[in-house]
């Protein structure tokens, strides 16, 4: 990474749209990413934070809006419903560096927990398996489940599954993290084996973006925490500003609902 470009933020949105149809998911939300910090995005189901996170690593095509990666825009072709990146290799280049943890495990049922974390790295990066390989069994190290690399995903308990696909989104070595509701398929004491490993990258300063639900984690990890209500930004600043002294009614009743002890 040059100097120039760690400067920038690592994602910054400016003023981004997102409709299905009829349906306006996204109304003009802006946010940025700086290196090394976490961003928290939370509210109501429905409120677009998944979307806003699915647009970040383009899986989404907004139809309004920038969307800048270390400070380099998103090239565009179309407009509004056509819209779409005009630059297939930018998307490449955007989405390697980009690593998306799914609410879904989303492992590969026919190859192991190693196979797993080894395969984009070699397939998409062009790395040698001889490099791939130590690193993934330390990332699976890393994240608790090391004796369980050459095990089959349907051999592991969900939060197992799920550090497994943390451990091959870091295998990428990815600028950023993007993480969608990593801990709400899984029972209260598997979230919590997952809840340690997000804190654990937090406290190594990664770069990170969070969809939960999870206000106590929000809470401990974030740097910035952002709350979308019907796909606006409603309130947003510093956890203990956002958590602890709230302005706005909304997300006063949204945090009694969600912060119930």
């Amino acid at each position: 990474m040059n100097d120039a470009a760690s400067d920038n933020p690592v994602i910054e949105i400016r003023d981004l749209h997102k409709a299905y149809g009829e349906l306006e998911v996204l109304k003009g939300v802006s946010l940025s990413a700086p290196r090394g910090h976490v961003l928290s995005l939370i509210g109501s189901s429905g409120s677009g934070k998944s979307t806003l996170l699915r647009c970040c690593n383009l899986l989404e095509n907004s139809q309004q809006g920038e969307i800048l990666f270390a400070g380099d825009p998103v090239r565009w072709k179309g407009q509004g419903g056509t819209r779409m990146p005009a630059d297939r290799g930018q998307v490449t280049r955007m989405r390697t560096q980009l690593a998306m943890v799914f609410q879904q495990f989303n492992l590969w049922a026919h190859m192991s927990v190693l196979q797993n974390v080894m395969e984009a790295p070699v397939t998409v990066l062009g790395q040698s398996r001889a490099e791939v390989e130590p690193r993934a069994r330390a990332l699976l190290d890393k994240v608790g489940i090391g004796d369980k690399a050459d095990a089959w995903p349907a051999q592991l308990s969900g939060g197992q599954q799920q550090r497994a696909a943390i451990a091959r989104a870091l295998c990428m070595e990815p600028r950023a993290l993007l993480f969608d509701e990593p801990t709400s398929a899984l029972d209260p004491e598997l979230q919590q084996e997952v809840v340690k490993v997000i804190k654990d990258l937090a406290a190594e300063h990664r770069t990170m973006i969070l969809v939960t639900h999870d206000m106590r984690l929000a809470a401990d990890v974030s740097d910035h925490v952002v709350f979308l209500h019907q796909g606006r930004i409603e309130e947003e600043g510093p956890p203990g500003q956002v958590f602890g002294a709230p302005k706005t009614d909304r997300l006063r009743q949204f945090l009694s609902a969600t912060m119930v002890a």
